[in-house]
Formats: structure tokens, sequence, C-alpha cells
């Protein structure tokens, strides 16, 4: 098993519009693409609020690249992510890293 931690840097005043795109459309199409929502969170304190983060789960690499590549290719997910920025982007940045578990974590 492997975690991918995601991290989005949002543009001024666009987290409700990526809360909303995550809540009302993106998790259901996680689900869709094998793509397993461990947590989800935003910051309450430190140097910058304007960020999400959140940490999936996969079998292997293999099977999250093919996740990851049959999601941005899914024409409803083109359709949502053109008409949710219509007013611009939302997502500045993305930083993410592929972890695994200690033998001694609970989700090892």
């Amino acid at each position: 098993m492997i975690y991918e931690e995601r991290r989005y840097r949002i543009a001024p005043g666009k987290m409700p519009n990526i809360l909303r795109r995550f809540e009302d459309h993106a998790l259901r199409l996680f689900q869709k693409h094998g793509i397993e929502l461990v947590g989800f969170w935003t910051p309450a304190i430190g140097p910058s609020l304007n960020e999400v983060c959140y940490l999936v789960k996969f079998d292997t690499v293999d099977k999250m690249r093919r996740a990851w590549d049959a999601m941005a290719a899914d024409p409803e997910w083109i359709a949502i992510k053109a008409e949710t920025e219509r007013d611009g982007p939302l997502v500045l940045d993305i930083a993410n890293r592929i972890l695994r578990p200690a033998a001694f974590s609970p989700l090892a």
C-alpha cells in the first residue's frame, strides 16, 4: 500500500470554490477511478491558510498513475474543471509525494 499526499495552494478568495468542487464533484470521480480518500484537511493555524491537503491510497504506484490518468481524461472531469474555473484557476500549484507507512504505523 502506498499513500499520496497532495497539497494545493489555492488562489486568493477561491477556497470556498475549491472545497465545493471537491465535495460536489471530485470525490465522486475519485471513487469512479479507484482513488481512495484517506483524509482531507484545511489549515486552521499556520503560515498559509490558502492550502488544502489530502491523502489518498493505492495498492501500487502503477495503479496510482493509471487512476490519475483516467480521471484527467474523463470528459465529466474536463467539463467540471472548465466550468469551475471559468472565472480563473482555483489552484495555483500542486505539490505531491508518495509515502510508505513505517512498520509500526497504524496505516501499515
